[in-house]
């Protein structure tokens, strides 16, 4: 049987007992949510505060964006808490009520977690975690259970609740502390390979990353333990003779 994956450095010991995954760009991509969440914010602005819309069109409502989350660094792992913050600011900015916000993120919340799976993905999860234990890390402010899919994960742990985001090897530590597995006994697979591969390896996790563009791999990072191009080729990895060994 062919296998549709790439490894790098594998078979790996200790046996796998459980897998985490990234969700942004591994499981759905990002770019469309990022447009519709732009869209559907000016259209709420033009009907509720027009001052708003007129005075921070998407483009520099996106510029806004970027200058608020460069002023608050302390909160990069609060990706929700600086989208409401942009939110605010705009409305004070346009001499609106920022009391208003609440509403506006309300917008955002509902855009943010309507997402189209990429073709492989959810029939590849559901695969793989008939068999293994499986959580979600993420950076970003996804919520599994309004998407739908939060019952094939044991759990998901996000940057705001842990205190930092990714690579910060301690998120992925503490996924393991949860998941009650050593972090040799747990492969991340992720799109990222800073933010993602590199975290993970360095917390001592194994490392799957899902390349969906063909992309080169950046000079000066050590490679990832697999690369496959869909969750289907990992679930095939998994399922055939390549595969880690079962845990016990």
């Amino acid at each position: 049987m062919k296998v549709p994956a790439t490894a790098y450095n594998a078979p790996v010991n200790p046996p796998l007992r459980a897998i985490t995954f990234d969700l942004d760009d591994t499981l759905w991509p990002f770019a469309p949510i990022g447009a519709r969440i732009e869209n559907a914010l000016h259209a709420w602005f033009v009907a509720h505060s027009p001052r708003t819309a007129e005075r921070f069109p998407i483009a520099e409502m996106r510029a806004l964006r970027e200058r608020v989350f460069a002023e608050f660094p302390e909160h990069a792992h609060d990706l929700g808490l600086l989208r409401r913050l942009t939110i605010e600011r705009a409305l004070r900015e346009s001499g609106d009520d920022p009391a208003l916000a609440s509403a506006a993120y309300a917008i955002f919340f509902r855009e943010r977690n309507r997402v189209e799976f990429y073709p492989d993905a959810q029939d590849g999860l559901h695969r793989i975690a008939a068999r293994w234990p499986i959580a979600a890390l993420t950076n970003g402010n996804a919520d599994l259970a309004v998407i739908g899919i939060a019952g094939l994960f044991r759990f998901q742990l996000g940057a705001r609740e842990y205190g930092a985001p990714k690579p910060d090897p301690g998120l992925f530590l503490e996924a393991c502390r949860r998941l009650q597995c050593a972090p040799g006994e747990v492969l991340h697979v992720g799109d990222h390979p800073q933010m993602d591969v590199a975290g993970a390896a360095r917390a001592g996790l194994r490392t799957c990353w899902i390349d969906r563009g063909d992309h080169a791999w950046p000079d000066g990072l050590p490679r990832a333990d697999l690369r496959v191009t869909t969750l289907t080729a990992l679930a095939d990895w998994l399922d055939a003779g390549a595969r880690f060994e079962d845990a016990a």
